[in-house]
């Protein structure tokens, strides 16, 4: 999205263009916009237009309407292969690929790729675009001003669907299964973003998976399925969960050491058991420190699970030493203590004359 008055741009990347991803990157625009504007101008892409009429004329999509009507702009289309019109954000486009895109930027995953590119809105607003005199970003202080303002709430971007877990834990929405720790049989609110599937129960959040564009996969995560596994432990080393796992790299080399020396030492139904108890405390203190404790551990020779929960509890155990307070004026109050000696041969009397 760009601004023709003072040519401030917004960009950000989508696995998909989907019209969730679309709607979702205007609301973040607007945000780093600072306002609304008043009227915004598109092409005929199918997340906004259903059909194109005589002219001007569109049919528009329902969720579209929704969303300009909260927003409050006006929308406006160009004329089918006329690229001209809109001739600025496709020069911006190739201005922020070949100085931002060259060479390809590398990412761990795509939060990290539309931080960099958020950086890089940021250092072109620095920017004196050919025949002004002042920056990107001091024109967008005075554009702001001209802006509508932002609404309290922002637009429900979620795609809300009610499926039912079936017997392998998982409920589906759209074409996939995304598992959740809920009962079969039991009825989930599914949400859907661009970016993640939110699972929600009685309004508090459950489960959350990364979203899936392919078309009848499982999408398991392990921790689902402790519960389960608890009980049936012979189920883990096959499982398709623990196969998910191994797959993102959640499930390090440690682990199958430390499982390996609990079966070896209580046997494999005992061994797996607290291999699960042992994954379990991941929810409690976070996966990342449980690696670390786990590491310790094995090279401590400690297989216990108690001994275990000890080194992740180790830095809420430690206590403060504390200071030395110095006395200071204070020690002219200092008084002598209290001798007995008196007191003591009152006593020697008493015992003297017979009383007690």
């Amino acid at each position: 999205m760009r601004s023709m008055a003072s040519g401030a741009a917004y960009h950000r990347a989508y696995l998909r263009a989907t019209q969730q991803a679309f709607l979702e990157a205007h609301e973040l625009a607007f945000h780093y916009f600072g306002g609304v504007f008043r009227r915004l101008r598109y092409d005929n892409l199918s997340s906004a237009v259903k059909k194109i009429l005589r002219g001007q004329e569109r049919e528009l999509t329902a969720r579209f309407i929704a969303f300009r009507s909260h927003w409050q702009y006006e929308a406006s289309f160009c004329t089918p292969g006329e690229g001209h019109e809109k001739g600025g954000v496709e020069g911006e486009v190739g201005y922020f690929r070949r100085n931002h895109w060259v060479p390809v930027p590398a990412a761990s995953d795509l939060a990290a790729l539309n931080a960099k590119l958020l950086a890089d809105c940021r250092h072109d607003e620095s920017r004196i675009l050919s025949g002004r005199t002042q920056s990107v970003g001091t024109l967008l202080l005075t554009e702001k001003e001209h802006l509508l303002p932002l609404p309290a709430e922002g637009f429900e971007l979620a795609e809300v669907s009610f499926p039912r877990v079936d017997q392998a834990g998982c409920a589906k929405v759209r074409t996939n299964f995304y598992s959740v720790p809920l009962k079969p049989g039991s009825m989930v609110e599914a949400r859907v973003y661009s970016s993640v599937v939110e699972f929600r129960q009685d309004g508090v959040r459950v489960a959350q998976h990364e979203r899936s564009y392919d078309r009848s996969r499982q999408i398991l995560d392990l921790e689902h399925y402790l519960d389960v596994l608890d009980r049936k432990p012979g189920a883990l080393r096959g499982s398709k969960p623990l196969a998910e796992w191994r797959a993102q790299g959640r499930w390090p080399a440690s682990y199958d050491r430390l499982w390996e020396l609990m079966t070896g030492r209580q046997g494999r139904q005992a061994g797996t058991r607290a291999m699960v108890a042992v994954i379990r405390m991941g929810r409690e203190f976070g996966y990342t420190k449980l690696e670390a404790c786990v590491a310790d551990a094995l090279e401590l020779g400690c297989t216990d699970v108690a001994a275990i929960r000890h080194l992740l509890m180790t830095d809420q155990l430690q206590h403060v030493a504390q200071e030395t307070v110095e006395v200071g004026l204070l020690a002219a109050y200092e008084r002598p203590l209290p001798t007995m000696i008196e007191y003591n041969q009152l006593l020697s009397v008493g015992m003297i004359g017979g009383q007690a």
